[in-house]
């Protein structure tokens, strides 16, 4: 059975930095895009950011220049570096791995179960 668990999240006032944290675990096999996703309430979810195995990135362009995506292969981790955060950034964040498990279902998306990020004075 596969896992993402993310950390990380809070109240934070705005011009404030936070980061977050998803680490895979379980019966994986390989690990291709992992990314953080986004959902503001009465909203659709939303992409923020996803980095490939090799380290390529995508930024929607709401955060692009204020959040840092990154991974630790050797730990099945993904980052989310977020500085300059604004009320509009405020959120349930979401991560989500492209990967193939060991037995089971194919390569598909698995989705940790979310953590709140507050964006207020």
């Amino acid at each position: 059975q596969v896992q993402l668990v993310e950390s990380g999240g809070g109240l934070v006032q705005p011009g404030g930095s936070l980061r977050l944290s998803c680490a895979a675990s379980g019966s994986i096999f390989s690990i291709y895009f992992m990314g953080w996703y986004r959902q503001a309430p009465g909203k659709q979810r939303e992409l923020v950011a996803i980095i490939s195995t090799g380290g390529n990135t995508n930024y929607a362009n709401s955060v692009k220049g204020r959040f840092t995506i990154s991974r630790d292969n050797t730990k099945n981790t993904v980052y989310l570096q977020m500085d300059s955060l604004k009320p509009e950034d405020t959120a349930v964040y979401y991560c989500n791995a492209d990967l193939s498990p060991i037995l089971g279902r194919g390569r598909g998306d698995y989705w940790g179960q979310g953590t709140q990020v507050t964006v207020s004075s």
